[in-house]
């Protein structure tokens, strides 16, 4: 090896986690970096193969990989790729983001969904891969003629995880307590069209409505809408407990999450008997881990660089489907000088999305012009309302009174998209005269400073919730953004049931959040999943969020 400076870091690399997050702390420290691997003869080279990319990837000086004859003891068994000592029952997840907690009907973060959905919380109803509701906790339901009325015929024998027999009073006190005016679901107006909840005997509940709502059987197949028992429900956060397939085991904050196979599960029991969620928030430690089989799965990779490496790879299955997620540029469209809407055409003429796809997703994605799934069948194409046009941006800033730009602050959470396409926004807008301060936040920093008390000027987030265009007629959500001609046509829009009537609908509330360029419209964020040949069951497509295990196994 060549001869370190004074500030070098010299890293055994085994191309694992641990050895990964050294190299990362070091770089992060100024070293420059030195790392050594391994060759000992061993069954499988996943780890030198991952040493060598991750190498590669972290700006290392020089690697060395040494040699080492391990015949005279007898060979090595040393590493080996997968779940072997597992029994083929035990699934490692790996996962970017740490929930802030475990209870999906009190937080809007996606991770929570992505870990307890269908696994560990059930509701009436549940939503598969190809966005169909089916049967859950209700496994059967009737409704009246006027579309009003809803009575759901529940599943009998089913139990919590802590023993408690579900009936229908946990039904009507999920729901009134997702109702209620001190409730703290994210997702409120899911349940603003119930009329009444009543228990029609222990397994039966009548669910009256204000309006009919073409949506109803959908939305109660939310995480969100999932039924918790009285008795626990202040607890959930940190301790869940549920009516689903897996029970919740340990959660080592920073590192995992840890689900068992319920035993007293009511219904088909799933083939894993436990489940690990591990958190890797680096891209090159999830490369790492999934190289070495110190994780079998991502269903959401966050490393889209080596898409094409995994491809080549025959040990892994690599699928690239869609999700619900609008990734947008959020903007606080009440604060100065975002509440002037030339500034926000300004910022959309600026922004190049193709360039965001391709430099921060690799490319990744699919342009947007508005906040809206292009696979939906109501999806209108606005991306040419604000073409990208340095000079009509400039004009629109000087007739805002800003010929000369302004500076403004970007807080980006953790996920890869938001902090390699804010470096990438931040590059665009300078062109402009928009000088960004880059913060880079957390995730309990950017729900409790972005979303909860709106402490922001510009954020990137994708948005993954199915079908939520009408959170721009909230009045308190983050986005600030404030438009009645918006709000009459999302009001109609939910009492109408004609699916004609429902896309006109839909392409008007499209057009209006384009043309008032509310947030910076990027893409549709796609799911790209890498995972074990050997896994089968995960979902390819995300109509909700959600990492359903129930039903996933191992086929070797």
């Amino acid at each position: 090896m060549s001869q370190p400076t004074d500030k070098a870091a010299v890293v055994l690399l085994s191309g694992g986690l641990d050895s990964t997050t050294c190299l990362a702390e070091a770089k992060a420290a100024g070293h420059a970096l030195y790392a050594v691997s391994f060759d000992y003869g061993q069954r499988h080279t996943a780890e030198l193969t991952a040493a060598r990319a991750i190498a590669a990837n972290t700006g290392v000086v020089e690697h060395k990989v040494i040699g080492m004859n391990l015949g005279g003891i007898g060979g090595s068994a040393l590493t080996f790729f997968g779940s072997a000592f597992a029994g083929e029952t035990h699934l490692t997840m790996g996962t970017v983001l740490e929930p802030p907690h475990l209870d999906p009907t009190a937080g809007a973060a996606a991770a929570i969904d992505e870990v307890v959905y269908a696994n560990v919380f059930e509701g009436l109803t549940r939503i598969n891969q190809n966005a169909e509701v089916l049967p859950a906790l209700a496994k059967s339901w009737d409704i009246s003629a006027d579309g009003l009325t809803y009575t759901f015929h529940l599943q009998k024998g089913v139990k919590f995880h802590d023993g408690a027999t579900f009936n229908s009073n946990d039904v009507v006190f999920s729901m009134e307590r997702a109702m209620a005016e001190n409730s703290t679901n994210a997702q409120k107006t899911l349940f603003a069209p119930i009329a009444s909840v009543k228990a029609q005997g222990p397994s039966s509940v009548v669910v009256t409505l204000k309006t009919p709502t073409g949506n109803f059987l959908f939305n109660m197949g939310w995480g969100d809408a999932v039924i918790v028992d009285p008795e626990s429900a202040g607890s959930n956060k940190s301790k869940p407990i549920g009516t689903g397939p897996f029970t919740f085991k340990r959660w080592v904050k920073g590192d995992r999450i840890e689900l068992g196979q319920n035993a007293n599960y009511w219904g088909v029991k799933p083939t894993l008997k436990s489940a690990t969620f591990k958190i890797i928030p680096d891209p090159a430690a999830a490369v790492a881990a999934l190289m070495a089989g110190d994780v079998d799965a991502f269903a959401n990779f966050p490393a889209p660089e080596m898409a094409a490496q995994f491809q080549s790879d025959s040990r892994f299955t690599v699928k690239v489907g869609s999700t619900e997620g609008e990734t947008i540029l959020s903007t606080n469209n009440l604060k100065k000088p975002f509440n002037d809407i030339r500034v926000r055409q300004a910022m959309a003429h600026a922004i190049n999305s193709q360039e965001i796809i391709d430099g921060a997703m690799f490319g990744f994605g699919t342009p947007i012009g508005t906040h809206f799934a292009p696979h939906h069948a109501a999806y209108v194409d606005l991306t040419g309302i604000y073409a990208y046009d340095l000079k009509k941006a400039k004009k629109l800033l000087t007739k805002a009174g800003l010929p000369n730009g302004f500076k403004a602050t970007l807080k980006l959470p953790p996920p890869s998209y938001a902090r390699r396409g804010g470096e990438i926004i931040a590059a665009q807008l300078r062109k402009i005269g928009i000088k960004l301060e880059i913060i880079p936040v957390e995730w309990a920093q950017w729900l409790d400073q972005v979303f909860r008390n709106k402490d922001f000027d510009l954020t990137i987030v994708s948005h993954t919730e199915p079908m939520d265009i009408g959170i721009y007629t909230r009045p308190d959500y983050y986005f600030q953004y404030r438009n009645p001609g918006f709000n009459a046509v999302i009001e109609t829009l939910s009492v109408t049931s004609d699916t004609k009537q429902r896309y006109t609908l839909m392409r008007a509330a499209q057009a209006i959040l384009a043309i008032d360029a509310v947030n910076g419209f990027l893409f549709q964020l796609a799911k790209l999943g890498i995972w074990n040949k050997n896994v089968s069951g995960l979902w390819e497509n995300s109509p909700v969020q959600a990492n359903d295990l129930t039903g996933v196994s191992w086929n070797n």
